[in-house]
């Protein structure tokens, strides 16, 4: 059974227009196919990065945290918890179809990218780069964090990665 907290919060989503975290990875997942939690994450992660980087927005308001596999979002952990791999069956409750075609076009062009890399391999890439790094700050390599991995973060990073390559 429904709560009324739930279907008001469902409500008001609509009537923003914002989509969730859930709504994208459902779209990922009709699009992918079954995942592994992990890859799943790192590639929602990237959604986040680069619609911040070329549409100016965040595409979903839920955060990412510097976890030790990298950028993890809890709002998406909690809902996959104890799996290994998901399908978009597990997100029944998203809608997909809330996404304008404009964001549908960067989580294309973020799957086509990041979409041929694995889990561990995604993994290994966000390691390499300052918005996780830095959210960790001195924490030794297995050491738990919480710390909030910005959106201001993503975009100066990200956007410079972009401009970067935009000067090659």
């Amino acid at each position: 059974m429904l709560s009324y907290e739930y279907i008001a919060f469902s409500i008001m989503r609509i009537h923003m227009s914002t989509p969730s975290i859930f709504d994208v990875v459902k779209y990922i997942l009709e699009k992918q196919g079954e995942l592994t939690v992990m890859k799943l994450q790192k590639l929602a992660f990237y959604v986040k990065v680069w619609g911040l980087v070329w549409d100016e927005e965040e595409m979903f308001p839920e955060e990412f945290q510097a976890w030790v596999g990298g950028a993890v979002s809890p709002a998406l952990y909690n809902k996959h918890k104890g799996k290994f791999k998901v399908s978009a069956d597990l997100f029944s409750d998203a809608n997909s179809s809330v996404l304008s075609e404009s964001q549908k076009e960067t989580i294309d062009k973020v799957l086509e990218f990041y979409g041929r890399y694995t889990a561990q391999q995604l993994s290994d890439i966000n390691h390499q780069e300052s918005p996780w790094i830095d959210a960790r700050g001195d924490l030794p390599p297995t050491a738990p964090s919480k710390e909030v991995i910005t959106s201001a973060a993503m975009a100066e990073y990200y956007s410079g990665i972009w401009n970067s390559e935009d000067d090659e």
